[in-house]
């Protein structure tokens, strides 16, 4: 059978030669008939507390986080709406903050195609950069003493409205809620140690999981360091169209948008797979390998022990090239030698989380990759360089016998399998 895989933006098809194919895809919603009017319903009735339009006075100065090019977020829709909302507020008096965590900020020309060409004329719209100190104000401490610091645009605005995508997260359960804040607003001291050893390898910070999750836990406690005024909430089906709106008080409107999530978006599996193949779900998801892992992981959900997970992601951008994650990977020989640099007692190192996973996941199972990345630089990230995915996958399976059982996740983690 043939299955069309999200990759880049064109789409990748896919031969799959076995008659044993179960492909995972989470349930399709159509999109809002008219996105505008849900959006107004939902911030004039929200989730607990006040409609938007009341929460802030004309006089107050209101900072907007919205989410960074990784994500697919419509803030050039969304931002026309809330302003329209907020029309009693000056223009001058509201600050759009680009909630980067710890990736790299976004070029002038990125942030004008994130927001909208004409947001981008009329409003500031500011980076934030964890790695700037200048930039950062102290708020308070972490779940454990540590401080946390915060983008100054962000701490100095009397008003905060904080918008997120939900979608299963590998580590924190879900996104969205709190996580619009931190780490998305965050030092990077703060978030290196959020993302410690000890939280990222607990097998309770994983996917769908919010109870007792570790990670949750912190992004909630540092999130509410400071008040958010109004949340705005939503989920997106495979067309980026909108499904629903979630907003309002955070916890209460996060958690409506996370049931709904789970039920779209999480699929429960009979059996594990010898062969599961998966990917990013394309742009803009699939610009680094840094954020393939997420793609990985959820295929090593329910590939068999030594099974192979066949992966498809663009990777233009690289690893990429900043932070310490590929530097990881190229200094280590094995995943094994990885794991424990990153677990010796002491080591501390920006981007070991992602190293972390990405060990693990290739210590339970063979990775093949199908990328723009050079071969050799693929290999030293303990993958296998894949030139045709139909060609290497039907290798497997003759390998294994054209009966095996093969999971296909055409969305990547847009769903998320798991074993019932």
């Amino acid at each position: 059978m043939n299955v069309h895989l999200e990759y880049g933006t064109e789409g990748l098809e896919l031969q799959v030669p076995s008659s044993h194919v179960d492909v995972i895809t989470p349930r399709f919603v159509p999109g809002l008939a008219d996105e505008a009017a849900a959006f107004r319903a939902a911030v004039r009735d929200p989730i607990g507390g006040k409609p938007l339009r009341e929460v802030v006075r004309a006089g107050e100065r209101v900072a907007v986080v919205i989410a960074d090019i990784t994500r697919p977020l419509p803030s050039e829709r969304l931002l026309p709406w809330i302003f329209a909302e907020l029309a009693h507020v000056p223009e001058a008096h509201i600050t759009i903050v680009n909630g980067t965590g710890s990736h790299r900020v976004q070029t002038p020309a990125e942030l004008a195609q994130m927001v909208g060409p004409e947001i981008s004329r009329r409003y500031r719209v500011v980076n934030h950069d964890a790695h700037d100190a200048s930039t950062l104000v102290e708020v308070g401490k972490s779940l454990d003493g540590p401080p946390v610091r915060f983008a100054r645009a962000y701490v100095e605005a009397d008003r905060r409205i904080v918008l997120g995508f939900i979608e299963p997260h590998f580590m924190a359960g879900f996104s969205g809620g709190y996580k619009g804040v931190f780490p998305a607003v965050a030092d990077i001291a703060s978030i290196m140690h959020y993302h410690r050893a000890a939280v990222i390898g607990d097998a309770r910070s994983t996917w769908g999981n919010l109870d007792a999750n570790p990670t949750q836990e912190q992004i909630r406690h540092a999130g509410a360091l400071l008040p958010v005024d109004f949340l705005v909430n939503l989920t997106l089906n495979r067309r980026r169209e909108i499904t629903a709106f979630f907003c309002g008080e955070v916890l209460a409107a996060h958690a409506r948008g996370c049931a709904f999530a789970r039920e779209t978006a999480m699929v429960a599996c009979q059996r594990a797979y010898p062969v599961v193949v998966t990917t990013n779900s394309g742009y803009p998801l699939d610009q680094n390998l840094y954020q393939t892992v997420k793609g990985m992981s959820a295929g090593a959900q329910v590939v068999t022990d030594g099974g192979f997970i066949l992966t498809a992601a663009r990777c233009n951008d690289g690893f990429p090239t900043h932070g310490n994650y590929k530097k990881l990977l190229f200094e280590h020989a094995t995943p094994r030698a990885l794991l424990d640099t990153i677990l010796t007692p002491g080591f501390s190192l920006y981007d070991q989380w992602e190293a972390q996973l990405h060990a693990l996941i290739t210590l339970k199972a063979r990775v093949g990759l199908y990328s723009a990345l050079p071969p050799e630089e693929v290999r030293q990230a303990f993958l296998e360089p894949v030139a045709d995915p139909s060609a290497r996958l039907a290798q497997e399976l003759n390998r294994l016998g054209k009966d095996a059982p093969v999971a296909v996740l055409p969305e990547g983690p847009m769903t998320i399998p798991y074993l019932a």
